[in-house]
């Protein structure tokens, strides 16, 4: 398959990617992140990133010694994260030259035909400004969007409303595999996918990090978004943030979703 040339780029980042094992913020590679999408913009790409991590930061700022389990005090910890996040993010772009903007989403804001153009509106104004949006689910008043799949479906969504080239999905995972890699160590990667149907979903096995909510099923549901609206989308894993400017050179170890 020839490279392609991707202009409009969603990148979402999962909790396991931004922080340590241990819950904390993981500060060199949120850095590395943001140089790196710096640098992709300037190469004259555009560029979104959907960031999860509200929660997990604000456990870590809390000091509490495991991830929140009531509503109420993840609603709480996303209050406080969310601000973390933004200031860390913030912080770290401009060291770069970037203006980043905050956006929170919800579930009823994307479904809804007059907000969803809002937001349509105002992600394309932010872009043709050469703003980053960093884009979230507003966690501390969304009572569904806390379980609800780790940003995976959100940024597929995002990605077709302002009609994205590529999403990318940065996990702790290097893409679909045949089998269970953590169990199996002969399991191989899936390179690439091209149809979305029962041989391919009975793959995922739903299996999040402590830190985490989102598991391959819920990857597989952002895919099939994304292809059904002609972007191509790709599960690659995020320990090192340098593997976007693989996944653009066409080289990464990787799975791609292709829709077309």
């Amino acid at each position: 398959m020839t490279k392609k040339d991707y202009r409009r780029i969603v990148v979402k980042v999962g909790s396991s990617t931004l922080t340590h094992a241990q819950g904390g913020l993981n500060l060199r590679r949120i850095d590395r992140l943001a140089m790196v999408l710096s640098d992709i913009k300037n190469s004259n790409h555009e560029v979104i990133l959907v960031s999860s991590g509200a929660v997990a930061a604000g456990a870590a700022k809390l000091a509490l010694k495991k991830r929140p389990q009531l509503m109420k005090e993840k609603q709480a910890a996303a209050s406080i994260g969310q601000c973390e996040l933004m200031f860390l993010y913030d912080k770290m772009f401009s060291q770069y030259g970037q203006i980043v903007s905050q956006l929170l989403l919800t579930k009823t804001v994307l479904t809804n035909e007059m907000l969803r153009e809002n937001a349509t509106n105002t992600l394309s104004t932010l872009l043709s400004y050469g703003v980053i949006p960093i884009v979230n689910e507003n966690d501390s008043v969304a009572v569904d969007e806390i379980a609800y799949g780790d940003n995976d479906t959100l940024s597929a969504v995002t990605a077709s409303i302002i009609q994205a080239d590529l999403l990318i999905l940065l996990s702790d995972i290097d893409g679909l595999f045949d089998d269970d890699p953590s169990v199996n160590p002969h399991a191989e990667l899936i390179s690439e996918v091209r149809c979305i149907d029962a041989s391919v979903t009975k793959l995922a096995k739903d299996s999040g990090t402590k830190v985490g909510t989102g598991g391959m099923i819920t990857k597989l549901q952002a895919a099939q978004i994304a292809m059904d609206n002609h972007i191509d989308m790709i599960i690659a894993n995020g320990d090192n943030p340098d593997i976007l400017y693989d996944i653009l050179n066409d080289t990464a170890r990787c799975t791609k979703f292709i829709s077309d």
